[in-house]
């Protein structure tokens, strides 16, 4: 692929650049070749002429709003167990949360919008199919051993595969959770180029692993044996996900970061960000019990013990804010910030696990339910889209839209051909300030733990039902969120037409799956 200054818009900058540079060469993988003078003379006369002839390159002919790249890069920042109440932008008074806030002034805030489950492997799962938990092939939380998840099957597209058929170059750095290492599952068989972190999800509820995977290879963390705490991962994590990123500064690239701040264990490094909340709560100690904690005889997995939960949950949430703007300094270094979309949101509802408390933090805002839960605590989750120049700073939307919609929305974004048969609808048009954006008919959602959960959202109306193993036939509770977005009042047997409605699309929105089938 040929690239100078001018025909990849001068990625080091937000405008068109005509300041050429005195040696075209062709880039291939990591390989930099010189051309021939002549050859080199003919490409830049082309590229220049091609410019002058078609201008700056927009979506599919331009937009009402503005022009941009064509393929611009795209980072997805996933937290794990972050609620709705997390941040100071959507309310949160007992610590701060600025890097975030800022990127909701200088974006667009989504007040409406869904995660694919209420935990973590079906959310991820729906988020990279495009499709929600009635069709999308990962539907619960089931563990392989030794180390592992169900995988997802290869003959689902995943959003990696879509943008790197459209020459992205794709990586995926934190939690995984759809595949054990080397499956059909495996990020490197899912379309990613390179992947570091956790592959399993339940080995990510340690914040000390004896080693992470690079790719295919076990990447082991210096003084960490399972019973010292030396090297924080997430903190190894992050460095390589800037690092992907300013190695990929002159190409269009995909970063996926979903992180693991602030699922449980509840455990930070004790530096300057913890103590400035040490002492600033009443803390009411957890226990991890036998086998819990770093030392002899400790489980790979669970949660240790924790004196302080509430001053490190604290400073997890803090740490995390500060990885996000490392990540728009990042591309700020880089001269990236114009041709970059940049979004941020969260897999599920909070935890209570680990000593977590969500209800002191109020951490799931005016909404009911946490982590697990199908009520809107469970699964409303944040979500901002920052482009500066693209889209409009300080926006907000009540548009309805779910982690299905991200498939589509970014196969809108790069030309790239929508997948048919999926959930998702694209919200670009919503993104650029044009019309004609459109809505879903209804949003659904399955769960098939705590004794089976199924729940649709149509327009103001939620209905959820619980106890799906037992009693398939259940009448679903009602509410209405525009009276009632606390979900405090169950108005079932007020309109008896309106359930029978929403238990026929509970029936209608999926379809049957071998491993995940409530029991049956």
């Amino acid at each position: 692929m040929v690239r100078t200054g001018a025909i990849s818009f001068q990625r080091a900058g937000e405008k068109m650049c005509f300041d050429f540079p005195l040696c075209i060469d062709y880039i291939y993988g990591s390989k930099k070749i010189n051309l021939p003078m002549a050859l080199r003379d003919f490409i830049l006369a082309a590229s220049v002429l091609s410019l002058f002839l078609t201008g700056c390159s927009s979506r599919k002919g331009g937009t009402e709003k503005g022009q941009f790249p064509e393929k611009p890069n795209i980072i997805y920042i996933l937290a794990d167990d972050l609620g709705y109440g997390d941040l100071g932008v959507t309310g949160q008074q007992k610590f701060t949360t600025p890097h975030i806030d800022q990127l909701a002034e200088a974006g667009m805030m989504f007040t409406r919008h869904y995660a694919g489950s209420t935990v973590c492997a079906p959310s991820r799962s729906s988020l990279m199919t495009g499709l929600h938990t009635g069709h999308t092939p990962i539907r619960g939380n089931l563990g392989v051993k030794p180390e592992g998840q169900t995988p997802l099957p290869a003959g689902f597209l995943t959003i990696a595969e879509v943008l790197k058929q459209q020459g992205y170059v794709t990586g995926a750095f934190g939690k995984w959770g759809l595949g054990y290492p080397g499956s059909e599952g495996d990020p490197l068989n899912q379309g990613f180029d390179t992947f570091f972190g956790y592959i399993c999800q339940s080995l990510a509820h340690r914040y000390y692993p004896e080693y992470l995977w690079h790719d295919s290879i076990k990447y082991f963390l210096e003084g960490n044996d399972l019973t010292r705490t030396v090297t924080y991962a997430p903190d190894v994590i992050h460095q390589k996900a800037l690092a992907f990123i300013e190695e990929n500064s002159r190409h269009p690239f995909f970063l996926y970061y979903p992180l693991i701040l602030p699922h449980a264990e509840l455990l930070v490094p004790e530096d300057s960000i913890f103590l400035k909340y040490l002492g600033r709560y009443a803390e009411e100690p957890f226990s991890g019990g036998a086998g819990a904690d770093y030392g002899p005889g400790m489980r790979k997995t669970g949660y240790c013990s924790q004196e302080y939960p509430r001053a490190t949950f604290a400073a997890m949430v803090s740490r995390l804010d500060l990885y996000v703007g490392d990540v728009v300094g990042k591309l700020e270094e880089l001269g990236l910030t114009g041709n970059t979309i940049l979004m941020f949101s969260s897999d599920n509802g909070p935890h209570r696990e680990g000593g977590a408390d969500p209800e002191f933090f109020d951490s799931n805002g005016p909404l009911r339910g946490i982590k697990r839960d199908l009520y809107e605590g469970g699964i409303r989750m944040p979500f901002i889209v920052s482009w500066p120049g693209v889209i409009a700073g300080g926006s907000k939307t009540d548009h309805l839209s779910a982690f299905w919609d991200l498939l589509p929305t970014l196969a809108d974004l790069t030309g790239a051909e929508t997948p048919p048969g999926l959930d998702g609808i694209s919200f670009l048009p919503l993104l650029l300030g044009e019309k004609g954006e459109q809505d879903h008919d209804y949003l659904y959602w399955e769960f098939h733990e705590e004794d089976g959960r199924q729940a649709v959202l149509k327009d103001d109306w939620k209905a959820v039902r619980t106890g799906v193993k037992f009693n398939p036939d259940t009448i679903p509770e009602l509410y209405n969120l525009e009276d009632d977005p606390g979900e405090e009042r169950n108005i079932a047997a007020d309109h008896p037409d309106i359930v029978r409605e929403m238990t026929a699309l509970m029936e209608a929105a999926r379809t049957p799956s071998e491993l995940f089938n409530f029991g049956r």
